[in-house]
């Protein structure tokens, strides 16, 4: 049997409600339905063009910004704790539904998020002390460099290492480490602006 599923005999039929299920959660572009509701307008047309809470940041200001992530985690941990109810090898499929439809939405012609609230949110709802780590980790490289990209790549570096530590059995270390190498690769064109010195900084000051 697969890392990610282990009950015998598998339930395909479940199994693709799950990641279905997932997935159209995942999907919902929270940031650009607020930005537009708000008076915002296509965020997609400012700032970096993301339809994340950093971007929403950015156009939009703090507190819409804070929605969109709550939102955004929401809609990865939802899913998954729904379907931990039953068995974690649909947890583990829904996690990864959700992140994907995230990432790749059909509503916007699979353009979508980089990811990280998505997947912090599943990582709490799999496991939440990894999640925990997790954003502790995003948290404090943010209050120290002030590059978002940076405390999401740092905090999805290593978060395998915490599930691997954390968590008993490879369900969880697998979907994560997928995870954390997807949330990499949305992120190389960050990575090289940081490299090069012309990444932007985010504004982590208090709520007006």
């Amino acid at each position: 049997m697969s890392l990610l599923l282990t009950q015998t005999p598998v339930i395909w039929p479940a199994v693709a409600l799950a990641f279905w299920g997932g997935y159209l959660s995942g999907s919902v572009p929270y940031g650009l339905l607020l930005g537009k509701m708000s008076g915002l307008g296509d965020i997609r047309k400012a700032g970096s063009g993301n339809i994340g809470a950093t971007n929403v940041l950015r156009v939009g200001g703090k507190r819409l910004a804070l929605i969109t992530l709550l939102l955004d985690a929401l809609k990865g941990a939802l899913p998954v704790l729904i379907a931990k109810q039953v068995h974690m090898d649909y947890a583990i499929v829904a996690a990864l539904g959700a992140f994907i439809g995230h990432l790749f939405p059909v509503w916007l012609k699979f353009n979508g998020g980089k990811g990280v609230a998505v997947a912090l949110g599943v990582a709490f709802a799999l496991s939440w002390p990894v999640g925990l780590v997790a954003c502790l980790i995003w948290l404090a490289v943010a209050v120290v460099s002030r590059y978002s990209s940076l405390s999401s790549l740092t905090a999805f570096a290593l978060s395998p290492l915490a599930a691997l530590v954390l968590t008993s059995g490879l369900q969880i270390v697998t979907a994560i480490t997928f995870i954390s190498l997807m949330v990499w690769i949305k992120h190389r064109d960050n990575l090289r602006r940081l490299l090069s010195g012309t990444e932007s900084k985010i504004n982590l000051g208090k709520l007006k």
